[in-house]
């Protein structure tokens, strides 16, 4: 008898078409209804509510109801990862989706992980805190410097890692295959874009849409916003 975690479980519910089909329209952040799933992975109501049920069950994701409608969510950010890891296994071994359609580009260059920015902008602003000293990698560790909660609190965000989650957390992205910034702060950087008017989400996708000053603002503070 093997002992230690069962990963087979886990694997064979995300191995599953249409449950991988929710659970990456869940990557963005939101609660969807099991209907708005049910058109993302292109089966039926009832087929949805079985699946949905099998992985709320597994704790992939949290049903919340409000009125006589349920909302489902990813369980946790540790779930986002995880499909953001095997979404980099994937393309490195060529297994991409036949009709990538023209959203491609700007999702590489910009979309939301869960509730942090990710795509190249992501990288970017990883790269330029890491450059400037902000934050330091401490033997894969990322750590917020002292220079780094200054820099925190003249951009106007909260640095308190909340409960078990990390402050800063690399967070290896699938389209440039290298690290954004995850974690408590990346969060909250994400969150203040949006509050700076910087960005927007483009409504019904993962997207993170730049205006112009936003984009300068951006790159002035980051560097230099190019599709990954």
């Amino acid at each position: 008898m093997k002992l230690g975690p069962d990963i087979t479980r886990i694997a064979a519910l995300l191995g599953e078409p249409a449950r991988a089909n929710m659970l990456t329209a869940l990557m963005g952040g939101e609660a969807l209804t099991a209907g708005e799933l049910a058109r993302e992975a292109g089966v039926t109501p009832q087929t949805a509510s079985s699946h949905l049920a099998k992985l709320e069950a597994d704790r992939l994701v949290t049903r919340r109801s409000q009125g006589r409608h349920n909302y489902f969510a990813l369980a946790g950010q540790d779930v986002a990862e995880l499909l953001e890891q095997l979404s980099v296994l994937a393309e490195r071994s060529g297994h991409m989706r036949t009709r990538p359609g023209p959203r491609d580009p700007a999702l590489r260059r910009a979309r939301v992980c869960y509730d942090h920015l990710a795509g190249a902008a992501g990288v970017a602003m990883l790269d330029a805190l890491l450059a400037a000293g902000r934050i330091a990698d401490q033997g894969g560790a990322l750590v917020l410097t002292a220079d780094g909660h200054g820099f925190a609190r003249e951009f106007g965000v909260a640095v308190e890692a909340a409960g078990r989650r990390p402050l800063c957390k690399a967070c290896l992205d699938w389209s440039v295959r290298r690290s954004h910034l995850g974690g408590a702060l990346g969060a909250a950087l994400l969150a203040r874009i949006y509050d700076l008017g910087w960005a927007r989400r483009s409504p019904g996708t993962r997207i993170v849409q730049f205006n112009a000053p936003g984009q300068r603002a951006f790159e002035a503070a980051f560097g230099p916003l190019a599709v990954g």
